[in-house]
């Protein structure tokens, strides 16, 4: 029978993070302080560092109208792709916080904001680290597709 693997490292120490990955959570976690989240109260923060050493934040931001929100990892992503469309990204860190309720494991991000990631990876043809994390733990993906192994993806169709 075939299996879905989806590899990723757990750490539960952030001092054997890297400095630059260490800045990448940080930011992570003060983005999503400003979060626009009145009706889920449930922030989330994701910043990307991209491969000039510069960092792209962007936190969730809700509606009245609940379809005109949007989530925290593709308002960094479109921002980016609008702002610096020829500069690659290496890294996404994602963390959230509930006002509700408590969470053991970092949460990944949904379905939509994978595949925007995913596609992004393919164009720029190397891998983007996916970093999710809260107060206990990181759970670190070396690439994107880990997280959405059966993606949708126009190079995966053949015209008739």
């Amino acid at each position: 029978m075939p299996e879905i693997k989806i590899n990723f490292d757990e750490i539960l120490d952030r001092n054997l993070l890297s400095s630059e990955e260490l800045e990448l959570l940080n930011r992570a976690e003060e983005i999503l302080e400003t979060a626009y989240a009145p009706y889920s109260k449930f922030n989330v923060g994701a910043t990307l560092l991209l491969e000039d050493g510069s960092y792209v934040s962007g936190n969730n931001q809700e509606n009245a109208s609940f379809p005109c929100g949007i989530c925290a990892e593709r308002v960094a992503l479109f921002t980016t792709k609008a702002n610096n469309p020829n500069i690659k990204i290496r890294k996404i860190a994602v963390t959230t916080k509930s006002l509700e309720f408590t969470k053991e494991d970092p949460i990944a991000p949904c379905g939509m904001c994978r595949q925007v990631l995913l596609e992004y990876e393919e164009q720029q043809k190397e891998p983007i680290q996916v970093f999710l994390f809260n107060e206990k733990k990181i759970l670190k993906f070396h690439k994107a597709k880990d997280l959405l192994p059966l993606y949708f993806s126009e190079n995966r169709l053949k015209r008739k």
